[in-house]
């Protein structure tokens, strides 16, 4: 028997199965780090929208959200949201396994060999940690903003990334034929939502900077020291975007997944493009004003409501989701205004929000085509819009994603912040916040500038 053939043809598979490895997960990590870069990003974003007196200690936590993110992501975050038991199982609710990188989650014991999952997904939950601190800006104690910080990565996130991204999770589309499936391909609800509640809960709790609102309860304004600042982290953050949602294809070899992640890319885009022009329509339409912060929070709300649908919408509908996107960050900020809930950076609104509405969006105009190319049909058959004639089963599934994210947000850190509180350690005092927080607790400004 001639078994050369044979031989060979093994070994060009095995030659191609060793390449098209090494492509994925070159491609995964090249996505992680620029994930990471978006707390660069997100850096200069707090940084610039914060009075002066206040930068260092708003960078120091985006500093920390990495490090604390990080020791409490592979202490236990990574084993709540991937683990599984020693027999390879897991269940519904929550990861159970692989705390401290123990074993192989993938294969229910054994050496962990999943490094490049965790990498991306580390830089997705420093990502959600950082959302919260531009809410909470200002007049949060460093303390608590630690505590928060730890919780968040370690339990309160990795769960609904469990949900949502783990084949076990009760709302996964990677499970087999499950009726709750939903469509958040990068985290609008997973990451945004949780990091924009989080900010919301902690903003309600700790209460407005002092003078934020006047005895009439109109608010004054309080403008951010450096629009510059605010700018160029919007566009670190728009890059770094393209690491957040093309890389969640996980995959480049192949002509499906080069397909899927290019058209990821331009819907994102056009998205973020949408976002920023309607901002700017709109707020001179309704102050004569060319209002710059108001644009580049339109571009980052485009970019959170595309995030959870992006590879499954046509291009005219990432135009309508920017340009929606747009008008909920605007919409949001008055209502907040209105309770008396002071978010310096709008972080709820630009993140809670949006988030939402991303998730709700899809479930209107996904596409039957584009869902059946990115997942599959883990309901048993195909789901897409409702707008585009689908079922409605899908937008349902996305409506209750939403739903139990705040609950869970709500509830899980709401409480901590609501604890701290009556221990007195989640506000600064009064003196402190006066004076700012980089002179009272940081050693000094953050501009040491010598006068001429």
């Amino acid at each position: 028997m001639n078994t050369t053939g044979t031989t060979a043809q093994d070994a060009l598979d095995a030659q191609v199965t060793e390449l098209t490895t090494g492509l994925d997960t070159a491609y995964m990590l090249l996505s992680a780090f620029l994930v990471f870069l978006m707390q660069a990003g997100f850096a200069m974003l707090c940084a610039g929208s914060v009075r002066s007196k206040n930068v260092k200690n708003i960078l120091i936590k985006n500093v920390l959200d990495a490090c604390v993110g990080c020791m409490a992501f592979y202490f236990f975050g990574w084993g709540v949201a991937y683990g599984v038991d020693a027999d390879g199982k897991g269940n519904d609710f929550i990861g159970a396994g692989s705390f401290f990188l123990a074993d192989n989650t993938t294969a229910g014991g054994g050496a962990f060999t999943d490094w490049k999952g965790f990498i991306f997904q580390w830089a997705f939950a420093a990502a959600a940690a950082t959302i919260t601190s531009g809410a909470m800006a200002e007049r949060t104690q460093f303390a608590a903003y630690l505590g928060y910080s730890f919780l968040l990565t370690a339990f309160v996130y990795p769960v609904v990334v469990h949900w949502v991204w783990d084949g076990n999770g009760w709302l996964s589309a990677w499970g087999e034929t499950n009726k709750q499936a939903v469509i958040d391909f990068a985290g609008s609800g997973v990451v945004h939502m949780t990091g924009g509640v989080a900010g919301l809960m902690g903003a309600m709790i700790v209460g407005p900077r002092t003078g934020r609102f006047g005895a009439d309860g109109k608010p004054n304004p309080m403008p951010g020291h450096n629009a510059a600042l605010v700018v160029l982290g919007t566009f670190i953050l728009w890059v770094g975007w393209y690491g957040f949602n093309p890389g969640s294809q996980l995959a480049i070899a192949g002509v499906t997944n080069a397909e899927v992640t290019s058209r990821v890319a331009v819907i994102t885009t056009l998205a973020a493009a949408a976002g920023g022009v309607t901002a700017m329509i709109l707020h001179y339409a309704l102050y004569g004003v060319w209002d710059l912060i108001a644009v580049c929070n339109g571009v980052l709300g485009g970019l959170v409501s595309i995030t959870a649908g992006c590879p499954v919408i046509e291009p005219y509908a990432a135009v309508l989701a920017g340009i929606g996107g747009a008008v909920v960050v605007w919409a949001t900020g008055k209502l907040l205004l209105k309770l008396k809930i002071d978010d310096p950076l709008e972080a709820f609104a630009v993140h809670g929000a949006c988030g939402a509405f991303a998730v709700i969006f899809v479930g209107l105009f996904a596409t039957e085509e584009y869902v059946l190319q990115a997942y599959g049909t883990p309901w048993g058959k195909v789901e897409y819009g409702l707008f585009l004639g689908g079922s409605g089963a899908l937008l349902g599934n996305q409506i209750l994603e939403v739903v139990v994210i705040t609950l869970w947000v709500s509830v899980t850190l709401g409480g901590f912040f609501f604890a701290m509180k009556q221990a007195g350690l989640l506000r600064s005092s009064a003196e402190e916040e006066a004076l700012g927080l980089d002179e009272s607790k940081h050693g000094g400004s953050a501009y040491n500038m010598e006068k001429l």
